[in-house]
């Protein structure tokens, strides 16, 4: 898989992401058009992962004020999933990190994700919450001590 990145919502990597973005969360999990596009696209840097150039998973991340990376909306589209990609796709995300000394990356993983994001490193930090009707908690990974 072919991994490009932008921090530009005028970029066709952002447009692939949203469309990834629109087929797993408005379309199949019913997540309100509103709430997956919201007021941090332009403070985001964006991941597309592309398969023959063709965009399959997507996920993005900003800088919290404690210098972790938060990241959101990772997707795999259907026909694609239990292939890797989003495995592929966090450890490229955790690998910039590192060379950017970030402390920690940080999600908000839906409940069914959670054994995924664990075999990843990351650890169920807080209670549960609900965003858009879906069960989430969120799941820490330190990358420095």
């Amino acid at each position: 898989m072919k991994i490009l990145m932008t921090n530009s919502i005028n970029s066709s990597i952002y447009q692939n992401s949203l469309q990834i973005r629109q087929e797993v969360f408005v379309q199949e999990q019913k997540v309100p058009t509103n709430i997956e596009v919201d007021n941090y696209e332009e403070r985001c840097t964006y991941y597309v992962g592309y398969i023959n150039h063709t965009p399959v998973a997507t996920a993005r991340n900003y800088l919290t004020e404690d210098h972790g990376w938060h990241i959101q909306r990772v997707a795999v589209l259907k026909k694609y999933r239990q292939q890797g990609y989003a495995r592929e796709l966090l450890t490229f995300i955790e690998n910039q990190a590192r060379q950017q000394h970030i402390n920690y990356l940080i999600l908000g993983a839906q409940d069914q994700a959670q054994p995924f994001y664990l075999k990843q490193g990351f650890t169920v930090v807080g209670e549960q919450f609900v965003e858009a009707g879906i069960k989430h908690h969120n799941m820490i990974k330190q990358l420095t001590n």
